[in-house]
């Protein structure tokens, strides 16, 4: 919905504390502005001292838009195309009342309403009309059996889209956030989780898009619409560090289901818990600027990745951290996979970025082996098992040792143990605790890693050298956000407090207008580059920002850490 004949959208941003985007337009005319949400079903405003909106409330299953003339006039033109099927199966109109159509293709069936009048045209369904400030109009396209449906009039619309911008803000409300001017961040990339959280089970997916390049033009195209096991731990540490505990408690319900049904642990899962991800790709499809090709599924689902116990692991002892307790059902699911993690321990792997090339063994890989067994060592103790804990404890000492003894070179961390690289991910050897920031080899990687992997001036981060690593795959890429933001953090860890702050500055004033972040940056060009939005990004961006905000409250000594330090020790 746009005026005709116009590209490019003034300004655009999100409605502040909630998923509300607003777009305005300008025209030689007049001026429109126009709001776009994915409707929140009516959940009723609970009495003052009441508890919060449930995690489990329901959607609409409808993408709302409203327009609004706020100054002259203007015309405003709306097309409906819709392409099943990966635009292999063309959808069949049928118009009925006014401003009301139905498209349909086997199975699929989409309903649109609104106050246009419309027309059918070459496949797709379009409308046209004459606005002066203060006119308004709609459209709404559902897409579920059972729905509500669309609205049908101006007044239905509008009271849709205040229902939804009421329940985010009521929601954002029951989060936790410091008194600093970065919390908008923190608010922002909270609900950017929520976004991506499939309220039926919990599952956090790492990106709601698939395919979009991280070389415009280039092959590294991935279908990221899944839940990684890789987020669980940032995702639980985030979540409960910002106050979101019924959120944190859905996801660890969701791993913990689909990590104990099956004897093996997967890289990856479906929404509902799906376990094969088979990759094929559209070849009929040109891709985001001729990007090919274009992927669904995701191959990496079945590779050997190592570090997937350590996140998972990790992400259990966060959570019974913040409970307080060991629930039976964390146990069970904990004792079982620190057993697998050993038994992966002498097999080399592809690696925490998946790489398609030759396994091999890798630090980070490793490190989070150690992190698993370490972690199943403290909830061993918790649970009064005195000689697991011991043994354990025992075989997380022999891991470390082999790490420094062979992944460690004139003190920096490697990639893997057969190279020198260098590769961004051992900066979470700080954050996981493996050793203490004090630590001169951990001061030394965090150091070539910002002269080895960052990009002049801008200290962004690569996540390693193509030309250094065996990833199966061809072209450059940009900076690694999730690295970048790690940096911020082990910058923090190590005391260069200054640094940290500085380099977090640069990244968040890269969001743009949405304040939102994909995977990678390109410095040069100021695109943000891969699937949109990653969470991935926003959980190392929570992070990073929690932990300049805990230093800066402790040089001020005003209370500021609050519960922002409670969780950060390991």
């Amino acid at each position: 919905m746009a005026p005709p004949g116009v590209v490019v959208p003034i300004s655009r941003r999100y409605e502040p504390g909630t998923l509300i985007l607003e777009t305005t337009w300008v025209t030689d005319t007049g001026w429109l502005v126009v709001r776009d949400a994915m409707t929140i079903g009516e959940w009723g405003h609970p009495e003052p001292g009441a508890a919060r909106p449930r995690t489990d409330h329901e959607a609409d299953h409808s993408i709302l838009r409203v327009v609004e003339c706020i100054d002259g006039h203007c015309e405003v033109e709306m097309d409906c195309a819709p392409a099943f099927e990966y635009a292999t199966a063309p959808a069949s109109w049928s118009l009925g009342g006014f401003g009301e159509a139905e498209a349909t293709a086997g199975d699929w069936r989409l309903e649109l309403t609104s106050d246009f009048d419309l027309r059918e045209e070459d496949g797709s369904v379009r409308g046209r009309i004459a606005m002066r400030e203060g006119d308004r109009a709609f459209c709404s396209v559902t897409w579920q059996e059972g729905s509500l449906g669309g609205p049908r009039s101006i007044p239905e619309a509008e009271e849709r889209m205040a229902s939804t911008c009421d329940f985010w803000r009521q929601w954002l409300r029951h989060g936790s956030f410091p008194d600093h001017p970065w919390r908008i961040h923190l608010q922002r990339s909270a609900l950017v989780l929520k976004g991506l959280t499939y309220a039926p089970t919990g599952a956090l997916i790492a990106a709601p898009t698939t395919s979009l390049p991280e070389t415009p033009g280039g092959e590294r195209n991935w279908d990221y619409r899944y839940s990684w096991v890789r987020d669980a731990t940032f995702s639980l540490w985030a979540l409960h560090i910002l106050g979101f505990d019924e959120e944190a408690a859905d996801f660890m319900g969701f791993m913990t289901d689909v990590c104990r049904a099956e004897r093996s642990l997967q890289v990856m899962y479906g929404i509902g818990g799906e376990k094969e991800l088979a990759e094929s790709t559209l070849d009929h499809l040109g891709g985001y600027e001729g990007s090919r090709p274009v992927r669904i599924g995701n191959g990496a689902y079945c590779q050997r990745q190592n570090d997937v116990w350590g996140a998972l692991l990790d992400a259990v002892y966060i959570h019974t951290k913040a409970l307080g307790h060991v629930p039976d059902a964390q146990w069970d699911l904990a004792r079982q996979q620190v057993e697998d993690a050993i038994a992966a321990w002498p097999h080399p792997d592809q690696g925490i970025w998946e790489a398609r090339g030759q396994p091999r063994h890798y630090v980070s890989s490793k490190l989070m082996i150690w992190v698993a067994v370490d972690r199943g060592r403290r909830l061993a103790q918790a649970r009064g098992e005195s000689e697991l804990a011991d043994r354990w404890r025992e075989q997380a000492s022999a891991m470390r040792g082999e790490i420094l003894e062979r992944g460690v070179r004139d003190n920096v961390f490697r990639q893997h143990y057969d190279t020198d690289a260098l590769d961004a991910s051992t900066l979470l050897v700080p954050l996981v605790r493996f050793l203490p920031p004090g630590d001169e080899r951990v001061r030394a990687t965090v150091d070539a890693i910002d002269r080895g992997l960052g990009l002049g001036l801008d200290g962004l981060i690569l996540r390693y050298r193509v030309e250094e690593t065996d990833d199966g795959l061809q072209g450059e890429e940009g900076a690694f956000l999730i690295c970048s933001f790690w940096m911020v953090a082990a910058l923090s860890e190590i005391g260069e407090r200054g640094r940290a702050r500085a380099l977090c500055e640069r990244l968040l004033s890269h969001a743009g207008w949405l304040d939102l972040y994909a995977e990678e940056y390109d410095p040069v060009t100021g695109r943000h580059l891969g699937n949109f939005p990653q969470a991935f990004t926003h959980l190392a961006l929570i992070n990073a920002v929690s932990h300049v905000i805990v230093d800066e409250g402790r040089e001020r000594k005003d209370g500021m850490v609050g519960v922002f330090g409670e969780l950060r020790g390991g």
